[in-house]
């Protein structure tokens, strides 16, 4: 039902999705950067030398690949649209009921939820979709130049190395693990931003409900979802 309002309604529909995405996955490109270098940079720096003495060097790409890609991209990035989009979804939304905006659309025979929530929602999950795409890609390569400052590892022998390490278990379980993140996310901001009343002082509430729900939820799922890979091997 939301789906099919969001297609026969493209124009608006797809003006607010972009509005969305633009602002959950560009706007947070910077931020994404500079944890991903930093992440990516910090397990070399630190694994290379402790894994050179235990004589397993090759071991440092599998734990790139364990860190970056399939455990802290997905929740890092979950995390970075939790601070920014989740409070401002909520509040707008929770703004929007205080202020009888959203009763003006019922009035008008617009369904607020099918106008309001599915671009939303589409836009967070798919923007956490790219942002973590985006993340893995600046920590596993990005971090290489990073490292270069600190020891003399070939690009040739460094990315190779990567890609043969990488298995695409690894990259279904961080692809699903961001969708299931994007939807957590959107889905509890907008239910707290729709449960407000009538009080102006419940829009800041909402917002800061909107964080923690979404925080511990995506934190449960992805432990789940990792022990379920495990379980699974």
């Amino acid at each position: 039902m939301g789906v099919g309002y969001f297609v026969r309604h493209v124009k608006v529909s797809f003006r607010i999705l972009i509005m969305q995405i633009l602002f959950t996955f560009v706007h947070a490109l910077g931020i994404s950067t500079l944890l991903a270098l930093a992440i990516g940079a910090a397990v070399n720096i630190i694994g290379v030398p402790v894994l050179t003495m235990l004589n397993q060097e090759q071991l440092i790409y599998s734990l790139l690949i364990i860190i970056i890609t399939r455990e802290l991209g997905p929740l890092l990035t979950a995390f970075i649209v939790i601070a920014r989009s989740a409070t401002a979804i909520a509040t707008e939304i929770a703004g929007m009921v205080v202020s009888h905006e959203v009763e003006a659309y019922i009035s008008v025979g617009v369904d607020p939820i099918e106008h309001l929530a599915v671009p939303r929602f589409l836009g967070v999950t798919i923007s956490l979709l790219f942002l973590n795409i985006y993340f893995s890609i600046f920590g596993l390569g990005g971090s290489f130049l990073v490292t270069q400052f600190f020891s003399s590892t070939p690009i040739e022998h460094y990315f190779s190395s990567l890609l043969q390490h990488l298995l695409i278990q690894d990259i279904l379980l961080s692809i699903i693990k961001s969708i299931v993140f994007g939807a957590i996310i959107s889905v509890v901001a907008v239910i707290q931003g729709f449960s407000v009343e009538r009080a102006s002082t419940e829009v800041p509430v909402a917002g800061l409900k909107a964080v923690g729900g979404a925080f511990v939820l995506c934190i449960v799922v992805n432990v789940l979802l990792s022990a379920l890979y495990y379980v699974a091997l």
